[in-house]
């Protein structure tokens, strides 16, 4: 049914008027803000986050360094950089990591985390390639589908990879798509939620992302003896993802508003408010935050509906006005620093000489209490302080840790302070995703958070190059970018309980009226 059969159906073809409501609007007086519609939607879009830690941590395992044994015994085998060629074997076989199959060892040892590099780089671009892909014609769902097809394929392939280069060529491409993946599913979790309860579902999103990487660690653990096997294992959920879980989510009514397919937005807000137990009256129609009132006669509704405004915007939308430039350079900041400082301490946890698999599990759980943390106190302090106030924790416990020395029990101090830091840079990290989605229109949502998440991916890279230049060092980087970043987070607006606004010209309206 076309939107002028929508609007004669409910009583506009005898010159009644047809009561007109923002989305937001809807949600909270008629379909539910959040209830059984919603949370069966947010927990089948969010699973898609584990898909993203799969292919993003199974470098970890895959490319880690196993045992070597010397069976001549012991003084009697060369140079351990020579290999088989000096009597050395590996204890679990040469099948069982990357490392290990093309002695990436000693001289080739930055290999490893050139690959790391490489993978993330992938992800910068595709983070900006699919976030305008789902502003426009493909959508919320159709990018996130295409990227989880392309993950699986190329995960596929990389378990294929006749040699390093090859390799390093399929993670590229697998990052392409990877980088897409948690930006896609966490705007297409949270636009049906209404705004009082936005906040706490969006922080909620990073659990299934470290849930995720506590079963990779258990796959892992049980497919030791072939990183080739492993990456079959990691990359078939991405496939039965597509098959099983996608054809029961919705797209998001607020894309299709967009677009101006009013009729469809309409149609899922029905079923919304149907599950949850409510209804929607015969006489609403929906209406972009940036026209008419409430109130309006059929007939200039349907003129307005049918005119080409906004439907979609790209990252020049973006700069052409000052209120979203500024929020989108500040944001690019401070993703960036973020970033730096989460994946640098992650790294260094990870550098720790326990076991690998039990030091990735224990890692992935220390985070979720930062996650709860953030969860309960977003709406009662709101995005900007906890922003602050988090980075700003991280940043001055890294700094203390510059200056202790690593000996006795200094170290273990230090470690704390690490500990610390990355609770502290885990829970920022978190906030950024629902904070950096309220700050831009849905019209050009996706490509603004495409900006931020190619940010952060450039963070990712720079992390391991700090890792490397010493003890002290990375804590000093990491304090500087943790401090830079909370101050940075100061010129940004409060988003707390603010609509979700749908096009520029409601966000511009929206800010001149709260400046009166």
């Amino acid at each position: 049914m076309s939107t002028t059969e929508a609007l004669l159906a409910s009583g506009g073809g005898d010159g009644a008027a047809s009561r007109r409501v923002s989305i937001d609007d809807a949600l909270a007086r008629h379909a539910g803000e959040f209830g059984r519609w919603q949370l069966r939607h947010f927990v089948l879009v969010s699973a898609a986050w584990a898909l993203e830690a799969l292919h993003t941590m199974v470098i970890i395992f895959a490319d880690r360094e196993p045992a070597m044994s010397c069976p001549a015994g012991d003084g009697r085998c060369g140079d351990r950089c020579a290999g088989a060629a000096a009597g050395w074997e590996w204890v679990q076989g040469s099948a069982s990591s990357t490392v290990a199959e093309w002695g990436l060892v000693c001289g080739e040892r930055y290999k490893v985390g050139l690959v790391q590099a490489i993978f993330f780089a992938g992800c910068m671009v595709g983070a900006g390639v699919f976030g305008h892909l789902s502003d426009s014609f493909l959508g919320r769902k159709g990018a996130l589908q295409l990227a989880c097809i392309l993950n699986a394929v190329f995960g596929l392939l990389t378990a294929l990879a006749p040699n390093y280069w090859a390799y390093a060529i399929l993670r590229l491409l697998t990052g392409f798509s990877t980088g897409s993946v948690g930006l896609c599913s966490f705007v297409l979790a949270n636009e049906p939620i209404g705004p009082s309860h936005r906040g706490v579902a969006g922080m909620s999103t990073f659990y299934f992302f470290s849930g995720g990487i506590a079963v990779l660690a258990g796959i892992a653990a049980l497919f030791q003896s072939s990183w080739r096997v492993l990456y079959v294992v990691t990359s078939l959920p991405s496939l039965a993802y597509v098959i099983a879980v996608l054809p029961f989510v919705s797209e998001s009514p607020r894309w299709y508003l967009v677009r101006r397919r009013a009729d469809d937005a309409l149609r899922v807000l029905r079923d919304i408010a149907a599950t949850n137990g409510r209804r929607i009256p015969d006489g609403v129609s929906l209406k972009l935050d940036d026209e008419g009132d409430d109130e309006v006669d059929s007939e200039k509704e349907v003129e307005e509906s049918s005119t080409p405004s906004s439907s979609s915007g790209s990252i020049l939308d973006v700069f052409r006005s000052k209120t979203t430039r500024v929020r989108l350079v500040l944001s690019v900041l401070i993703n960036l620093l973020c970033s730096v400082v989460y994946y640098g301490l992650s790294l260094n946890v990870v550098n720790l000489k326990t076991n690998l698999y039990v030091s990735v599990v224990v890692n992935s759980l220390a985070e979720m209490p930062a996650y709860l943390l953030t969860a309960l106190l977003l709406d009662r302090f709101g995005r900007k302080p906890l922003g602050i106030g988090t980075m700003l924790l991280s940043g001055v416990f890294c700094t203390v840790g510059s200056f202790l020395p690593g000996v006795g029990a200094m170290r273990l101090v230090r470690m704390a302070c690490g500990v610390v830091g990355i609770f502290g840079m885990a829970a920022t990290y978190n906030l950024l995703f629902i904070y950096s989605a309220e700050l831009f229109p849905t019209v050009v949502r996706n490509a603004a958070l495409g900006c931020t998440s190619q940010a952060a991916q450039m963070g990712a890279i720079l992390a391991p190059m700090v890792v490397v230049l010493g003890e002290r060092v990375p804590f000093a980087v990491f304090g500087v970018s943790g401090i830079v970043g909370g101050l940075l987070v100061f010129y940004l607006p409060e988003t707390m309980n603010k609509p979700l606004y749908d096009t520029m010209a409601g966000l511009e309206e929206g800010e001149k009226t709260l400046l009166k």
